[in-house]
């Protein structure tokens, strides 16, 4: 089954919207192909076709025209957990990278006493600490339900790009070997290109995160 957000018609808000519950084998509906993505291969993502679908009353999520806001409901919630992964594959990437540089060869010398090496490694070590203990703050007030989308966008946004940056930095440490699949930083980094996209790209992040910082309701932690 999908579950499909559609638009009520005859609605006077522009946001009104219904959740329908598409079961396979009703009469229009149809699964298409699998469509080839940059990464994550074993995650199905196939195109759907309606065409004239009756869907019962029962299979109505909710009431009709509220669809949105439901929607919109879980949206810190899924830009949290979408910022925990995040942090832990940037995580997953240093350690990744800091075994290979160690035992990679450069000059008779192995890789990580080079200072460029130390010097980039040192950086992507602290930012990752530092997001880490922020998604945790924000995982805290979640379970205490004060979390904001203000702060989800914060998580998600600093998450994905700090995993995004020590991908890059990991690839560019394995030289060569790094844009080969048989290693895994490589396959690590073409999955993690779409966490940037999904869930509310960067640059939606920043639009909410810039509301807030120019809002009547905005705080300085100073404050």
């Amino acid at each position: 089954m999908v579950i499909v957000a559609a638009k009520l018609t005859g609605a006077e808000k522009k946001h009104a919207m219904v959740l329908l519950i598409v079961e396979r084998g009703m009469e229009g509906f149809e699964r298409g192909r699998n469509l080839k993505k940059m990464g994550m291969p074993a995650q199905d993502t196939a195109e759907l076709f309606f065409n004239n679908v009756k869907v019962p009353k029962a299979n109505v999520l909710g009431e009709p025209g509220r669809g949105f806001y439901y929607l919109m409901e879980g949206l810190a919630e899924e830009r949290l957990i979408s910022a925990v992964g995040s942090i832990a594959n940037g995580r997953k990437a240093f350690d990744i990278t800091r075994t290979y540089v160690m035992d990679r060869k450069l000059f008779g010398r192995p890789l990580a006493e080079q200072q460029n090496t130390q010097f980039r490694m040192a950086e992507m070590d602290a930012e990752i600490d530092l997001v880490q203990v922020y998604v945790d703050h924000c995982v805290a007030e979640h379970n205490a339900g004060r979390l904001t989308s203000n702060m989800g966008a914060k998580a998600k946004m600093m998450s994905s790009e700090v995993e995004w940056k020590m991908l890059d930095l990991g690839v560019q440490l394995h030289g060569g070997a790094g844009y080969m699949d048989e290693y895994p930083i490589s396959r690590m980094f073409t999955d993690a290109r779409v966490n940037r996209i999904l869930a509310g790209s960067s640059e939606v992040m920043r639009l909410i995160i810039g509301r807030d910082v120019f809002s009547e309701h905005y705080k300085s932690i100073l404050d």
